[in-house]
């Protein structure tokens, strides 16, 4: 991988990761493109999530630090420690799957384009259904409950399926729970920060041990990692925006097309 290539899925990546249209599946339609080596797409998808998750620390620092200071500064049940437990329970899908399914998730990847295409399609079905019951309901939503982090937990669980978009699928998952929409945006961005950095700093481990940073090299993993991390900062402030704004449709339809191509891609 070139340091060029390295630019340009870095920067695929930081938009990709926060706006509704699959990072995991846009990396794989890259990487074909590109034709990486499998080793080379392991070490630079740990780097660039680390980034796209640093990325969702600078934009979202006054929540995160908020958080941590009403959890850890009193013995006091509050808002705050009510918050970081509803984010421990939406990640306890993800962790039975990272934990007893690990294997069999990774051997979706590297396959061709056609589980990516056929997954962004079901993220586009989702976008459009989710805005579509948004714009009929009268009522403007509820905050997170127990019982919504759990379901988005598990969509989140589902979307480790590349072309199945997390953001998306997370978000209009509460949507169609009946979730205010800035409220599942936030929610979404801050549940994936565990997770990641625990997989990542997993991987990062085995990765260290290995050989497979001095097979890429430190300069397109540097490159990915700034891509990435600038990219991110831009399109998840943006992305609080659109979900705000209800305009998760576009997304839709871009989804729809991405997947089409992929699949046509594949069989010809």
């Amino acid at each position: 991988m070139s340091w060029f290539e390295a630019l340009i899925l870095g920067i695929v990546q930081g938009l990709t990761e926060f706006l509704p249209v699959s990072s995991s599946g846009h990396l794989e339609i890259g990487q074909a493109l590109f034709g990486t080596a499998g080793e080379d797409n392991l070490s630079f998808a740990i780097v660039v999530h680390v980034a796209t998750v640093m990325s969702t620390l600078v934009v979202l620092w006054h929540e995160v630090a908020q958080l941590f200071k009403g959890t850890f500064t009193t013995w006091k049940w509050n808002s705050e420690k009510d918050y970081v437990m509803k984010i421990g329970v939406s990640m306890i899908p993800v962790f039975v799957v990272g934990m007893f399914f690990k294997d069999e998730v990774e051997g979706f990847f590297g396959h061709g384009l056609l589980l990516v295409g056929i997954c962004l399609i079901v993220t586009a079905c989702l976008l459009a259904l989710s805005e579509w019951l948004q714009r009929r309901r009268s009522r403007e939503g509820h905050e997170v409950s127990y019982r919504d982090a759990i379901i988005i937990g598990v969509a989140q669980a589902c979307a480790v399926l590349p072309g199945l978009s997390r953001s998306g699928t997370t978000i209009a998952t509460g949507l169609l729970c009946g979730v205010k929409k800035e409220s599942v945006a936030q929610f979404s961005f801050l549940m994936v920060l565990v997770p990641i950095l625990g997989e990542a700093f997993l991987d990062l481990i085995d990765l260290l041990q290995g050989e497979m940073v001095t097979t890429l090299g430190w300069l397109p993993l540097t490159v990915g990692f700034l891509a990435a991390f600038l990219t991110g900062c831009f399109a998840c402030r943006f992305m609080i925006e659109i979900v705000r704004r209800q305009r998760l449709s576009y997304f839709a339809v871009y989804c729809l097309i991405v997947g089409a191509l992929a699949i046509v891609y594949e069989l010809c």
